[in-house]
């Protein structure tokens, strides 16, 4: 779908202190084979006491600070994350509107896994769009893995787990950059992959297993191959969309903005699936701060801008995907380039 009208008005990301991957190998908690694969220097990884949905109101405070805009204007905030939230059969996205714009912010959760950022950032485009010249919609994501329920450098191969916050603040006002378009793609079928043995009536309480799953998935169907095959289709078309939509080509991208797996994944991602070059994604951030479960799409464009990497004319291209598999790309044109400080964290990721 082609945007008119529709602007980012501002971004933020909250990061925890850096634990490198080194002595994560050293501690056993990683494999050394596949740090070696994926080239991982470090994630971030928040203190005790810093639940998610904190998380999430420092980032969006952050992007309403940069927006300029009034807390009473934005009257929607989508919360997404793929862990828990901080309290079971809770409102987290009321939370994060409640503390970051304030009581009348309409606030809804959204969830599709890793998907669940770029596809609260759609709905969030719709919203604004029926507003011209007034509109204003935030999108926040948030997660923090810790042990013993997740293990964050060996839960799924290619990945290792971070913890941050992000948020990105859409307005019909105008921003920095224009959403041009965006497009969603989907293979519900495709669920079962980390499904496992089948549906508990209550949670277990156990720790995550998604590589159990996946193994259940390739005992029970065979390859895992097909079904990558499936997931590379999905997102060419979504890709191609977006693009089309947007109203330009593969090579006019000057920036692609993808999940922040291991360099064994990017490649595939990046060179292999899209075609462009990996020195046009944000590698060299993602590989210090890992996988933010939904988020990792808005941190590594908050990383561009406040890096000033990005200039006036520039296109960036979102492509997100989650498990189940859905798909969301999204082609934003920089308009103006911000001068922004590194926005706020527990600690400081090396050359961030």
């Amino acid at each position: 779908m082609r945007w008119e009208g529709v602007y980012v008005a501002g971004t933020g990301a909250w990061l925890g202190e850096p634990e490198s991957a080194r002595s994560a190998v050293e501690s056993g908690a990683y494999d050394a084979e596949q740090h070696a694969a994926d080239e991982i220097e470090s994630v971030s990884v928040a203190e005790e006491s810093m639940a998610p949905p904190d998380m999430a109101v420092h980032a969006a405070t952050t992007a309403l600070k940069r927006s300029g805009l009034d807390a009473s204007r934005v009257n929607l905030l989508i919360h997404s994350g793929i862990w828990f939230q901080g309290v079971e059969m809770w409102p987290a996205a009321s939370y994060v509107a409640g503390h970051a714009l304030g009581r009348d912010a309409t606030a809804f959760g959204f969830e599709q896994e890793c998907n669940g950022g770029l596809g609260a950032l759609e709905v969030a485009a719709r919203q604004v769009a029926a507003q011209p010249g007034t509109g204003a919609a935030m999108v926040t994501t948030a997660d923090r893995f810790g042990a013993p329920l997740v293990k964050r450098w060996s839960s799924e191969p290619g990945f290792v787990y971070g913890d941050g916050g992000t948020a990105l603040l859409l307005s019909a006002v105008g921003g920095f950059a224009r959403l041009l378009s965006t497009a969603s793609g989907s293979d519900n079928s495709l669920e079962a992959v980390v499904r496992g043995a089948g549906l508990r009536p209550l949670p277990s309480g156990e720790p995550l297993d998604l590589l159990g799953r996946v193994g259940h998935f390739m005992r029970a169907h065979g390859s895992v191959r097909e079904a990558t095959e499936r997931v590379g289709a999905v997102m060419k078309n979504v890709v191609g969309t977006a693009l089309a939509d947007a109203g330009i080509a593969l090579g006019d991208v000057s920036r692609v903005v993808t999940l922040a797996s291991g360099r064994s994944r990017l490649e595939w991602q990046v060179p292999v699936l899209l075609g462009l070059p990996v020195e046009r994604s944000t590698w060299d951030f993602a590989r210090r701060v890992g996988h933010l479960g939904a988020g990792d799409q808005i941190a590594g464009f908050n990383h561009l801008v406040e890096q000033g990497e990005l200039s006036p004319g520039d296109h960036v291209l979102f492509v997100g995907g989650g498990s189940g598999f859905s798909c969301t790309c999204a082609v934003l044109e920089i308009v103006d380039a911000p001068e922004w400080e590194r926005s706020g964290s527990a600690g400081t990721i090396s050359g961030t």
